[in-house]
């Protein structure tokens, strides 16, 4: 069984930046969306996955991605997900870790956010000084929210 530990950030500065190593447009649409169950189809230039993620607890889900063809992804995205998003994923790395910071694209523009897959919920990692407020429990800051709810229409009561 596949379970991923996430942890989420916004950030404070744009020294991120600095230390990009790559990055990667993203297309990605949902299925479901519920807490308990959200169903992602994604595509990165000519990849596509299908994935079921499971809530376990704020930090840890049940993760269970399967590569799946373009033209079917593409479908899926047109046909089935009625949510859907783009971001830029930068790369950067910090020592052993893989810092995944998103940059969102469209509606949910101009929000920022910083991930970080662990080993283990307890796990010791770095915080480099452009890391900022933790939003791991938040589940507004989730992809499957900001899909059905645009960061750029949330009200000042919902920042």
């Amino acid at each position: 069984m596949s379970i991923e530990i996430e942890r989420r950030f916004l950030l404070k500065n744009n020294d991120w930046q600095k230390e990009i190593k790559q990055s990667i447009k993203m297309q990605q649409g949902y299925m479901s969306v519920e807490k308990e169950c959200t169903i992602r189809v994604r595509i990165i230039d000519n990849h596509a996955w299908i994935t079921i993620k499971g809530f376990i607890s704020n930090i840890s889900r049940h993760e269970f991605e399967y590569p799946i063809p373009v033209k079917d992804a593409q479908t899926m995205l047109k046909e089935l997900c009625a949510f859907s998003l783009q971001k830029t994923r930068h790369i950067i790395q910090k020592g052993d870790y893989h810092f995944e910071i998103d940059e969102y694209e469209g509606e949910n523009a101009p929000l920022v956010i910083a991930e970080l897959e662990l080993k283990d919920e307890k796990e010791q990692y770095p915080k480099p000084n452009w890391l900022g407020e933790e939003i791991t429990a938040d589940g507004r800051y989730s992809n499957a929210y900001l899909s059905r709810h645009p960061y750029s229409q949330w009200g000042n009561e919902q920042l």
